[in-house]
C-alpha cells in the first residue's frame, strides 16, 4: 500500500469510528502547535482502539507508563466507568502540568492521578492490580515497565506496549541504536514467552496487545 492510500484508509477509518471527546481534540491540537515532539501523542485510531479494549475488559483501573501532554490518559478515563481510577506516570513536570490543565476541564479527569518522577520508585508506592496496563514511556525501560505491569496485573488483565514497530526500524537490521534494539530484542522476547498470549498490530506505530494465558 502506498503512502497516500494508506494514510487515505486511516483517515477512512477515522471517520468511521468512535472518537475521542472535543476536549481532547483540542488538547491534541494544543500539543502539535505548542509542544516540542508533538509526535509523541497517540492518534485519534489508537485511541478509538484503547476504548474499545477497555470497554471489551470491563476495565475499571488503568496503569499507565508515559503521560506526556495527558492526551492518552483523557481518553482512556473517558471509557472508564465513574468509580474508574487511572494512575499515570512520568518524569516531566512542565507536559504532566499541561496535562492536569485540560484534566481539570473533563468530568472525566478526577478519575486520573498522576505521579512525577521515576516510574520505578514511584509504582513501589502504589497499592493494587490493573485491569489494563499502558507502556508508552522510554523505550530502555519498556522490560521494566513490562515486568511491573505483569505482576499488578489482573486476572483477565491486558497490557498494551506502544511504539513497538518505531517507525520500521525494528525490522531494518542495519540500525543498532540503543531505542530501536530495546524494542527489537522486546519483540523477539514476546514471542518466544508460552506464558504470554501477544498480538503485534500495525496502528500507528506498532501497538503490542499482551495477556497472561
Amino acid at each position: 500500500m502506498d503512502s497516500f492510500r494508506e494514510t487515505e484508509t486511516i483517515n477512512y477509518c477515522v471517520a468511521h469510528s468512535s472518537t475521542p471527546c472535543k476536549l481532547a481534540d483540542e488538547l491534541e491540537a494544543y500539543t502539535k502547535k505548542e509542544v516540542p515532539m508533538s509526535q509523541m501523542l497517540i492518534g485519534k485510531l489508537e485511541a478509538s482502539l484503547l476504548g474499545m479494549l477497555i470497554r471489551l475488559g470491563k476495565v475499571k483501573r488503568v496503569l499507565e507508563f508515559g503521560t506526556f501532554t495527558g492526551y492518552s490518559a483523557l481518553v482512556m478515563a473517558e471509557q472508564l466507568p465513574e468509580d474508574g481510577e487511572l494512575i499515570t506516570l512520568d518524569l516531566n513536570e512542565e507536559t504532566t502540568r499541561i496535562a492536569q490543565s485540560f484534566w481539570d476541564r473533563s468530568e472525566h479527569g478526577k478519575k486520573i492521578k498522576s505521579f512525577v518522577g521515576p516510574a520505578l520508585e514511584n509504582i513501589k508506592n502504589i497499592k493494587g492490580s490493573f485491569d489494563f496496563v499502558f507502556i508508552d514511556a522510554d523505550k530502555l525501560n519498556y522490560p521494566n515497565y513490562l515486568e511491573l505491569g505483569l505482576e499488578r496485573l489482573s486476572p483477565g488483565g491486558m497490557i498494551v506496549c506502544d511504539n513497538m514497530l518505531w517507525s520500521g526500524k525494528v525490522y531494518d537490521e542495519n540500525i543498532q541504536d540503543e531505542d530501536t534494539l530495546a524494542i527489537r530484542t522486546l519483540n523477539q522476547k514476546l514471542k518466544q514467552r508460552e506464558d504470554l498470549y501477544t498480538s503485534l498490530l500495525p496502528i500507528r506505530d506498532g501497538m503490542h496487545l499482551i495477556m497472561k494465558k
